[in-house]
């Protein structure tokens, strides 16, 4: 119904943002990621959203990228996770995030949201999965290959991934850590877990 808003923005909290638009105020729901980004009060912002109609009310979410909007609406799609449960999965990990521990099946982190337990998480991997494509996960063409796998690409990483998940880490971080260490292929897995634990701090 409606793409977008474009406004300047009059007030800001952590679930809702108000927009002026053309004198007209519009109250946007929008997640915590999206509200440590905005501009401050008085800039001008566009917020692509999403809009929801029910007998007793009429609410706009909203966000700073179509592709955030995205993966919002394919979240809605999965049984028991409405637009609420979205924004709060959305608030505790960006677009990108999301879409990793989607493909690298990582409840852990999927469920740190409020109201999302580890039963919710894996519906929402189960449902999603098929539907995340690789070239939609902007974190990296490395990290990116290694989603592909579910796990790191290398019996050192995936040894030292294994160590960190069973330190309590969760897998989608723990894959990051270890990929992000330089000259891994001359090290042992126990060399490559001290470095991605320095990675973690």
């Amino acid at each position: 119904m409606i793409a977008y808003v474009q406004g300047i923005i009059e007030d800001i909290s952590e679930d809702n943002v108000v927009v002026d638009v053309n004198g007209i105020g519009y109250n946007v729901r929008i997640s915590a990621d999206t509200a440590s980004r905005l501009p401050g009060e008085g800039e001008s912002v566009r917020l692509y959203t999403y809009t929801l109609v029910r007998e007793d009310a009429f609410l706009l979410y909203g966000f700073l990228a179509r592709n955030d909007l995205d993966i919002f609406k394919k979240c809605i799609t999965v049984n028991g996770i409405g637009p609420k449960g979205a924004l709060a999965i959305l608030s505790v990990m960006d677009a990108d995030s999301l879409r990793y521990a989607i493909m690298a099946g990582d409840t852990k982190a999927i469920s740190r949201a409020p109201g999302i337990g580890a039963r919710t998480a894996e519906r929402l991997i189960l449902d999603l999965k098929d539907k995340i494509k690789i070239d939609d996960v902007l974190i990296g063409k490395e990290i990116a290959a290694t989603a592909t796998a579910h796990v790191a690409d290398t019996p050192q990483k995936k040894e030292a991934v294994e160590a960190l998940v069973s330190l309590g880490y969760g897998q989608t971080e723990s894959v990051k850590a270890v990929n992000a260490i330089e000259g891994i292929e001359n090290m042992d897995s126990g060399a490559v877990l001290k470095a991605a634990l320095k990675k973690m701090f």
